[in-house]
């Protein structure tokens, strides 16, 4: 049987994946119009900081938990993690641009990877007992894809990091060669941080840099907004 994994990955990956993530700069409009983010270097700061210090306690590592719950077949720890998951994300925005990317990748991929976890999910998620977070469906599907867990967490901080890449050059703005500049110099910390969330510490779920939060919430009250979060 062929193995379909690095295909999978790259599919449900790919940033053109038709779940609205265009529309999201997770705090990035505000940094930028406070004059924070203005250049190569702060966009690179920016990002970086991000990965390091917030997707990889935050969003990664719900992805990584739910992953092994699916492979355990534990539908209740997934619904644990949904519930915790949303608990954690204090700006109203983050938290709706997170729900909303769950629900349209669970829609498309349900039908394609029919599983058992995702079905219990989605029917959760029906009856209003969960939230359906994109990193908790993300965790399920990679899962079921038979995609191993390292390469998981690879695509899902560089799915990451693209997203943030591209709304610096729009923003900013930047040239492309300088986006694609820092998404290649990034790499290694992708990679030290794809195999330090294998296995993540429960304990640390939810620490982050303060300053992502606040900019998130005052994104809400931006005069001009090109971007939903």
């Amino acid at each position: 049987m062929a193995d379909l994994s690095l295909l999978r990955l790259l599919q449900i990956t790919d940033p053109t994946l038709p779940i609205g993530g265009f529309s999201h700069s997770a705090g990035l409009e505000t940094y930028v119009q406070q004059g924070a983010v203005h250049n190569k270097a702060t966009a690179l700061a920016f990002i970086e900081g991000q990965l390091r210090h917030n997707l990889s306690f935050n969003d990664a590592a719900f992805v990584s938990l739910a992953f092994d719950a699916t492979v355990e077949d534990n539908i209740a720890v997934i619904a644990d993690l949904d519930q915790t998951c949303t608990a954690l994300k204090l700006p109203r925005e983050i938290r709706e641009a997170s729900q909303k990317l769950g629900l349209r990748l669970i829609k498309i991929l349900q039908p394609l990877v029919a599983n058992s976890c995702g079905a219990a999910y989605l029917h959760m998620i029906r009856q209003k007992e969960c939230s359906g977070h994109y990193c908790i469906a993300f965790g399920i599907y990679a899962a079921a894809m038979g995609i191993g867990k390292k390469e998981a967490l690879t695509g899902f901080f560089y799915n990451a990091a693209v997203g943030m890449v591209t709304n610096s050059v729009k923003l900013v703005p930047l040239g492309q060669q300088d986006g694609q500049e820092i998404l290649f110099s990034l790499q290694p910390l992708m990679d030290e941080l794809a195999t330090a969330t294998i296995t993540p510490d429960p304990e640390l779920l939810g620490r982050c840099c303060t300053g992502f939060d606040i900019r998130s919430m005052q994104h809400e009250g931006l005069y001009s907004r090109l971007y939903m979060s």
